[in-house]
Protein backbone atom coordinates (compact mmCIF):
# COMPACT_ATOMS: atom_id res chain seq x y z
CA UNK A 1 0.00 0.00 0.00
CA UNK A 2 1.65 3.94 -0.56
CA UNK A 3 1.36 6.01 2.31
CA UNK A 4 -1.65 7.28 1.41
CA UNK A 5 -3.45 4.18 1.35
CA UNK A 6 -2.23 3.19 4.79
CA UNK A 7 -3.35 6.19 6.16
CA UNK A 8 -6.72 6.01 4.68
CA UNK A 9 -6.96 2.34 6.05
CA UNK A 10 -6.06 3.29 9.51
CA UNK A 11 -8.14 6.48 9.17
CA UNK A 12 -11.27 4.04 8.65
CA UNK A 13 -10.02 0.95 11.20
CA UNK A 14 -10.46 4.31 13.78
CA UNK A 15 -14.10 5.34 12.32
CA UNK A 16 -14.84 1.57 12.90
CA UNK A 17 -13.57 1.17 16.23
CA UNK A 18 -14.89 4.26 17.09
CA UNK A 19 -18.80 3.46 15.85
CA UNK A 20 -19.17 0.94 18.46
CA UNK A 21 -16.53 1.98 21.09
CA UNK A 22 -18.37 5.76 21.20
CA UNK A 23 -21.67 4.48 21.05
CA UNK A 24 -20.98 1.85 24.22
CA UNK A 25 -19.32 2.90 26.46
CA UNK A 26 -19.69 6.29 25.15
CA UNK A 27 -17.87 9.12 23.91
CA UNK A 28 -16.71 9.93 27.78
CA UNK A 29 -15.42 6.58 28.53
CA UNK A 30 -13.81 5.47 25.50
CA UNK A 31 -9.75 6.79 25.51
CA UNK A 32 -7.60 6.79 22.28
CA UNK A 33 -5.43 3.77 23.81
CA UNK A 34 -8.52 1.75 23.34
CA UNK A 35 -9.58 3.05 20.24
CA UNK A 36 -6.31 2.43 19.27
CA UNK A 37 -6.17 -1.18 20.24
CA UNK A 38 -9.40 -1.82 18.75
CA UNK A 39 -8.27 -0.18 15.52
CA UNK A 40 -4.99 -2.50 15.67
CA UNK A 41 -2.82 0.92 15.36
CA UNK A 42 -0.35 3.14 17.17
CA UNK A 43 -1.37 6.15 19.18
CA UNK A 44 1.06 7.70 16.87
CA UNK A 45 -0.54 6.62 14.01
CA UNK A 46 -3.92 7.58 15.75
CA UNK A 47 -2.92 11.49 15.48
CA UNK A 48 -1.51 11.51 12.34
CA UNK A 49 -5.31 10.51 11.17
CA UNK A 50 -7.22 13.23 14.10
CA UNK A 51 -6.05 15.87 16.29
CA UNK A 52 -7.62 14.10 18.97
CA UNK A 53 -10.88 12.19 20.32
CA UNK A 54 -13.56 15.05 19.29
CA UNK A 55 -12.14 14.65 15.90
CA UNK A 56 -12.80 11.96 15.10
CA UNK A 57 -16.47 11.85 16.86
CA UNK A 58 -16.84 14.90 14.62
CA UNK A 59 -16.16 12.66 11.53
CA UNK A 60 -17.89 10.04 12.65
CA UNK A 61 -21.58 12.38 13.44
CA UNK A 62 -21.02 13.68 9.82
CA UNK A 63 -20.32 10.76 7.93
CA UNK A 64 -24.00 9.55 9.61
CA UNK A 65 -25.55 12.85 8.90
CA UNK A 66 -24.05 12.62 5.57
CA UNK A 67 -26.11 8.78 5.15
CA UNK A 68 -28.92 9.92 6.62
CA UNK A 69 -28.79 13.24 4.31
CA UNK A 70 -28.60 10.83 1.45
CA UNK A 71 -31.70 8.56 2.64
CA UNK A 72 -34.46 11.08 3.45
CA UNK A 73 -33.66 13.17 0.61
CA UNK A 74 -34.01 9.80 -1.86
CA UNK A 75 -37.19 8.93 0.25
CA UNK A 76 -38.64 12.85 -0.27
CA UNK A 77 -38.25 12.78 -4.04
CA UNK A 78 -39.79 9.12 -4.41
CA UNK A 79 -42.71 10.39 -2.48
CA UNK A 80 -46.06 11.33 -3.44
CA UNK A 81 -46.23 14.73 -4.18
CA UNK A 82 -48.84 15.64 -1.81
CA UNK A 83 -47.34 17.66 2.08
CA UNK A 84 -48.68 14.67 4.31
CA UNK A 85 -47.05 12.00 1.93
CA UNK A 86 -43.74 13.95 1.72
CA UNK A 87 -43.75 14.15 5.77
CA UNK A 88 -44.45 10.66 6.50
CA UNK A 89 -41.83 9.39 3.66
CA UNK A 90 -38.91 11.79 5.23
CA UNK A 91 -40.21 10.77 8.71
CA UNK A 92 -39.95 7.06 8.45
CA UNK A 93 -37.11 7.02 6.23
CA UNK A 94 -34.95 8.87 9.31
CA UNK A 95 -36.32 6.42 11.84
CA UNK A 96 -35.74 3.62 9.47
CA UNK A 97 -32.06 5.05 9.37
CA UNK A 98 -31.57 5.98 12.79
CA UNK A 99 -32.82 2.76 14.19
CA UNK A 100 -31.50 0.51 11.48
CA UNK A 101 -28.24 0.21 14.05
CA UNK A 102 -28.42 1.55 17.40
CA UNK A 103 -24.85 2.71 17.66
CA UNK A 104 -25.47 5.03 14.42
CA UNK A 105 -29.02 6.38 16.44
CA UNK A 106 -26.98 6.31 19.90
CA UNK A 107 -24.23 8.49 18.08
CA UNK A 108 -26.03 11.15 16.46
CA UNK A 109 -28.62 11.88 19.18
CA UNK A 110 -26.73 10.57 22.33
CA UNK A 111 -23.25 10.84 22.39
CA UNK A 112 -23.03 14.11 19.70
CA UNK A 113 -24.74 15.56 22.59
CA UNK A 114 -22.94 14.29 25.69
CA UNK A 115 -19.70 15.51 24.49
CA UNK A 116 -20.82 19.32 24.69
CA UNK A 117 -19.75 22.20 23.51
CA UNK A 118 -17.02 20.81 21.63
CA UNK A 119 -19.63 19.53 18.66
CA UNK A 120 -21.87 22.01 18.74
CA UNK A 121 -21.43 23.34 15.65
CA UNK A 122 -21.42 20.48 14.12
CA UNK A 123 -24.89 18.94 15.46
CA UNK A 124 -26.27 22.91 14.48
CA UNK A 125 -25.14 22.27 11.02
CA UNK A 126 -26.33 18.70 10.73
CA UNK A 127 -30.16 20.09 12.05
CA UNK A 128 -29.68 23.26 9.25
CA UNK A 129 -29.41 20.64 7.35
CA UNK A 130 -32.38 18.29 7.75
CA UNK A 131 -34.43 21.65 8.50
CA UNK A 132 -33.52 23.15 5.00
CA UNK A 133 -34.65 19.76 3.45
CA UNK A 134 -38.09 19.65 5.19
CA UNK A 135 -38.16 23.11 4.38
CA UNK A 136 -37.76 22.55 0.57
CA UNK A 137 -39.60 19.46 0.61
CA UNK A 138 -43.29 21.05 2.10
CA UNK A 139 -42.03 24.12 -0.18
CA UNK A 140 -45.63 25.53 -1.76
CA UNK A 141 -47.24 22.58 -0.68
CA UNK A 142 -47.54 24.11 3.29
CA UNK A 143 -50.03 26.64 4.09
CA UNK A 144 -47.46 28.11 6.04
CA UNK A 145 -44.93 31.24 5.29
CA UNK A 146 -41.46 31.07 4.83
CA UNK A 147 -40.25 31.47 8.30
CA UNK A 148 -42.98 29.52 9.92
CA UNK A 149 -41.91 26.49 7.68
CA UNK A 150 -38.90 26.58 9.15
CA UNK A 151 -39.91 27.05 12.65
CA UNK A 152 -42.09 23.53 12.28
CA UNK A 153 -38.98 21.80 10.51
CA UNK A 154 -37.12 22.54 13.67
CA UNK A 155 -40.02 21.19 15.92
CA UNK A 156 -40.55 18.16 13.69
CA UNK A 157 -36.24 17.51 14.12
CA UNK A 158 -36.19 18.44 17.92
CA UNK A 159 -39.32 15.52 18.24
CA UNK A 160 -37.87 13.13 16.18
CA UNK A 161 -34.43 13.71 18.58
CA UNK A 162 -36.35 13.09 21.82
CA UNK A 163 -38.48 10.24 20.27
CA UNK A 164 -35.30 8.66 19.78
CA UNK A 165 -33.17 9.42 22.72
CA UNK A 166 -36.56 7.27 23.93
CA UNK A 167 -35.82 4.77 21.87
CA UNK A 168 -32.39 4.24 22.99
CA UNK A 169 -32.43 4.84 26.74
CA UNK A 170 -35.98 3.64 27.59
CA UNK A 171 -35.91 0.22 29.41
CA UNK A 172 -39.41 -0.40 27.78
CA UNK A 173 -38.66 1.09 23.76
CA UNK A 174 -41.47 2.33 21.66
CA UNK A 175 -41.61 0.16 17.98
CA UNK A 176 -40.22 2.09 15.31
CA UNK A 177 -44.19 1.91 13.81
CA UNK A 178 -45.00 4.27 17.03
CA UNK A 179 -42.18 6.38 16.41
CA UNK A 180 -43.46 7.05 13.10
CA UNK A 181 -47.07 7.68 14.07
CA UNK A 182 -45.65 10.08 16.69
CA UNK A 183 -43.60 12.23 14.46
CA UNK A 184 -46.39 12.04 11.61
CA UNK A 185 -49.01 13.02 14.51
CA UNK A 186 -46.51 15.87 16.05
CA UNK A 187 -46.00 17.08 12.19
CA UNK A 188 -49.74 17.21 11.33
CA UNK A 189 -50.80 18.87 14.47
CA UNK A 190 -48.51 21.89 13.31
CA UNK A 191 -50.36 22.65 10.47
CA UNK A 192 -53.72 22.30 12.29
CA UNK A 193 -55.65 24.89 13.65
CA UNK A 194 -54.14 26.43 16.84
Amino acid sequence: MSAEQRLADRRERLMTAAYTLYAKPGFAATTIERLCSEARISNRAFYECFGGREELLQALHERCVEEGLAVVSKALREAPAALEAKARAGIRAYIEFATGDWRRARIMHVEVRRSGDILAHSRQRAVDAFASLFEEAAGNLSPLGAANRRLVALGVIGALQELLIEWLLSADPPEVEELVSAAVHIFGRTLGPA
